[in-house]
């Protein structure tokens, strides 16, 4: 029976690609060795809308009822209050929290933890986003290539410039190699190209509001798809369209190689904090289209955000940012993200 059992391990082994047994091998002995956990893939989603496990999905849902329902659970030291690191076969999942700071500080955090072993693992940071009018629709996945720190350079409130109605933010070109961080662009262009022709979902009610808000307009209409893009990182929940015209001058100043195309809050601190343990050619960060960066449907800042109650949630079907595509955003999200969990599991990344 021993004898047995060699031989089929022996005969399995020799079916594995060299670079995915050499791989598997050197990680296994390096867990063995150290008593740690190895960790394949790290999935950073920043919030969830209920429960991680059941009800409407957040940016977590999909991916840990997927990959993770029934792990292990871990309180992390330094982490964020009430988040845990869900971890098994090799996957993990953490959320990070709002925010450059908590993003930043969860990172670090995550991946200072001595009881996982992350150093082959791909960190695919994911969540929701506003994507850019005139080239985006909500439902949009964007394989972000570069993210911008969108508070840096100097503001000023429109009222308070020459023209008003120019662009109201200013480079300061000491900042320019601080602003700016840039992801590996082999990894980028390769999961680009393994996620592109992935379909996408959207709603006829979305689709009509935004036929509705952008005058019937060509790019408003058509079905949501993968595309590279930059992401603009804000602290500041901003739209409108001298906002959007900040961002789109921001991606043309700091010469990024695609145009802007999402707004977030955290993946310019992620990438840092990632920067900061030599992990940048395993970053992907994918973001999907959950609202649109100007303001549609007669919205108003006011009326969004200056009533005496808190605004609608994005994740309600009775809003007027997101509409009711919030739940298949997300679910598009995943559709594209469980493409690149398996090519890293497969050992095709």
């Amino acid at each position: 029976m021993i004898l047995r059992f060699f031989i089929a391990l022996a005969l399995v082994l020799s079916l594995l690609p060299a670079p995915v047994l050499a791989a598997s091998v050197e990680n296994a002995g390096d867990a063995a060795e150290t008593g740690k956990k190895p960790v394949k893939v790290l999935i950073l989603p920043k919030f969830e809308v209920g429960a991680i496990d059941e009800g409407f999905p957040g940016e977590a849902y999909y991916y840990y009822r997927h990959y993770l329902e029934g792990s292990e659970a871990y309180e992390v030291p330094g982490g964020m209050e009430g988040s845990k690191l869900y971890y098994k076969d090799g996957v993990a999942l953490y959320l990070l929290g709002m925010g450059k700071v908590n993003a930043a500080l969860s990172t670090t955090a995550v991946l200072d933890d001595e009881r996982f072993d992350f150093s082959g693992a791909y960190i695919l940071s994911t969540g929701g986003s506003g994507v850019a009018a005139e080239t985006s629709v909500m439902g949009d996945v964007a394989v972000v290539t570069a993210a911008v720190n969108y508070d840096f350079g100097h503001h000023a409130d429109a009222r308070d410039i020459a023209d008003p109605e120019g662009i109201t933010w200013f480079r300061d070109s000491d900042q320019d190699t601080t602003a700016v961080i840039r992801l590996d662009p082999d990894l980028t262009g390769k999961v680009y190209e393994m996620v592109r022709d992935v379909p996408l979902e959207t709603t006829e009610r979305t689709r009509n509001e935004m036929r509705k808000a952008f005058d019937g307009a060509d790019w408003a209409l058509r079905d949501p798809k993968v595309l590279r893009g930059t992401a603009m990182t804000s602290d500041s929940y901003w739209k409108g369209w001298h906002d959007h015209a900040n961002a789109m001058k921001m991606a043309e100043a700091y010469s990024c190689t695609d145009p802007y195309t999402v707004t977030e809050m955290e993946d310019y601190a992620v990438a840092r904090a990632v920067q900061r343990k030599g992990m940048m050619n395993r970053l992907i960060i994918l973001r999907v289209g959950v609202n649109m960066d100007v303001f549609m449907s007669g919205a108003t800042p006011e009326s969004l955000w200056g009533a005496a109650e808190p605004s609608l949630s994005l994740a309600t079907e009775d809003n007027t940012e997101a509409v009711d595509v919030f739940a298949i955003a997300m679910k598009n999200n995943f559709e594209v993200g469980r493409v690149i969990i398996g090519a890293v599991l497969n050992g095709e990344l």
